[in-house]
C-alpha cells in the first residue's frame, strides 16, 4: 500500500480551523446576546443600538483595575532623566 500526499492530514491546519470555527461562534453568540439584552432594555434609537452590539467584547473593570498605575512616559520622545524639557536634536 503506498501512501499517498492526500491521504496525510495536516493537523496544525484542521486545528486553527477549529479554533477559527470556535472563536467565530463565541462571537456570534456574544453578539446575538447583546442585541437581545439591547432590545430587552428598549434602547432609544438604532446607534445606540449599534454601540451596544460593537462594544459587547469588551468586560468590565475589576475594582483593583482601576487603582493600577501604568508606568508610562508622558512624552516619550523625551530621554529619561531630561527634566528640563530639552527634546534630543534629530541628527
Amino acid at each position: 500500500m503506498a501512501s499517498s500526499k492526500s491521504d496525510v492530514i495536516d493537523f496544525s491546519a484542521l486545528e486553527k480551523d477549529l479554533r477559527a470555527g470556535v472563536e467565530s461562534e463565541l462571537k456570534y453568540r456574544r453578539e446575538n446576546d447583546a442585541k437581545l439584552r439591547a432590545v430587552r432594555q428598549g434602547v432609544p434609537s438604532y446607534q445606540h443600538f449599534r454601540d451596544l452590539v460593537l462594544t459587547c467584547h469588551l468586560t468590565p473593570l475589576d475594582k483593583n483595575d482601576k487603582n493600577r498605575r501604568k508606568r508610562a512616559p508622558w512624552n516619550p520622545v523625551v530621554a529619561p532623566g531630561d527634566n528640563n524639557g530639552n527634546t534630543p536634536d534629530p541628527e
